[in-house]
């Protein structure tokens, strides 16, 4: 694997376009798993981050725009999809990188992932409704952009919610994620400003049938039987990928993600017996099979399980044949200063529209879901994903600005 630096100072006096060109263009399935260290191709029809197998670290971030100037913007567009480029294939964010510029001026890359190979790194970047009041976008703004409903046990916090951009790092080195995020916001000085991150571990969904289902804070396997890359075109057109009959015209190809930061009341819930977790989840807490089942992926019989229980609550017949693709991470962000772990679930689901898939999942699951007992959403966020970028010369959101 070559390093950031090597790659920087073996480009010697390429020119910069047509090194880009040959050191990004890979081949092999879009977005097919990567081995721990590997490169994830980062041109392609969908954005990565989304379908790729999901990695071991997470860091989300939201920004809102402060400037007013429209050109602005697009060109920090066109230069955090290059840079983003570059750091996906393992190389510094800017063209110079850490080290090789002038001693007079700050350096284009921050310099922390260096000699770091390319981990799996990903990252997805989503507009939010509150962008399609600025800058003449209001006609462009997606029907399936409407806000979100309350729901009922909400504690939302708005100064960890919404705005106008985000950008969703995954990678399976957690300095390389945050690398990427940093070095974003450093590009995007003057037009964008950090509203909220959220820092992620231990991916609690498998995006691939190639990946274990892995374990919440809880200590269960949960989303076992949402949207995985394998399901197919068909599936996977029906219901995450936005379609040319939806609306608009720059959205086809992208999807939608909901994001919510889920606080588990840790304490209360380490206190019930082994028993009454799984009869609330509606699976076993070992194998993770329905109730009255065996294994993990057998079909489960929802008449078997109480009315409240969260798995027969969730589940697509419940709601409309609704599915997701679910890229969850668990945080812990220190305590609360009560005794108590601040921690749990940073939910993060991508689907066709929110509002005929999300929407009506969770408000079965706010209603009754016996789980509310130990969990309290805090943070929300809806985000227009675009789809992807087709090449070195075209950007993120390339046709919303148009």
């Amino acid at each position: 694997m070559v390093s950031r630096r090597n790659a920087i100072l073996a480009a010697g006096s390429v020119t910069v376009a047509g090194a880009a060109a040959v050191a990004l263009s890979r081949s092999g399935p879009e977005h097919a798993m990567a081995g721990p260290g590997d490169a994830v191709e980062f041109y392609g029809a969908h954005q990565a981050g989304i379908t790729t197998p999901a990695q071991d670290r997470l860091h989300f971030v939201a920004f809102d725009v402060i400037t007013d100037d429209r050109a602005k913007l697009v060109q920090m567009l066109r230069d955090w999809t290059a840079a983003a480029a570059r750091m996906t294939a393992g190389r510094d964010a800017g063209l110079l990188g850490a080290v090789e510029g002038q001693p007079e001026a700050p350096p284009d890359d921050t310099g922390e992932a260096l000699g770091l190979p390319p981990s799996a790194l990903t990252i997805t970047v989503g507009f939010g409704p509150s962008l399609f009041a600025k800058f003449g976008l209001a006609d462009r703004k997606p029907k399936a952009m409407a806000d979100l409903p309350r729901f009922p046990g909400d504690t939302i916090k708005p100064e960890i919610s919404g705005g106008d951009l985000c950008i969703q790092a995954c990678a399976n080195d957690p300095q390389v994620a945050v690398h990427a995020v940093r070095n974003l916001a450093r590009i995007g000085f003057g037009v964008v400003s950090v509203r909220y991150s959220q820092l992620g571990f231990g991916r609690t969904s498998s995006t691939s049938t190639a990946q274990a289902t892995p374990r919440n804070l809880m200590g269960f396997k949960d989303g076992t039987r949402n949207l995985k890359l394998e399901d197919g075109a068909e599936l996977l057109d029906k219901h995450l990928w936005v379609q040319p009959d939806d609306g608009p015209q720059w959205m086809v190809g992208g999807s939608y993600l909901v994001s919510r930061r889920i606080r588990m009341i840790i304490e209360t819930w380490d206190r019930t017996p082994l028993a009454e977790q799984e009869t609330i989840f509606g699976r076993t807490k070992g194998e993770g099979a329905p109730m009255g089942k065996a294994k993990e992926f057998d079909e489960p019989d929802l008449s078997l399980m109480p009315e409240e229980a969260h798995v027969r609550l969730a589940h697509p017949s419940s709601n409309g044949d609704a599915r997701l693709l679910r890229r969850g991470y668990n945080f812990v962000d220190g305590s609360d200063g009560l005794g108590r772990l601040d921690a749990g679930l940073f939910f993060l689901a991508y689907q066709r529209d929110p509002h005929k898939q999300f929407v009506p999942v969770q408000r079965s699951l706010a209603r009754a879901d016996v789980l509310n007992e130990y969990i309290r959403h805090t943070s929300s966020g809806l985000w227009a994903v675009p789809p992807g970028v087709k090449g070195p010369e075209d950007f993120w959101g390339s046709a919303l600005f148009a």
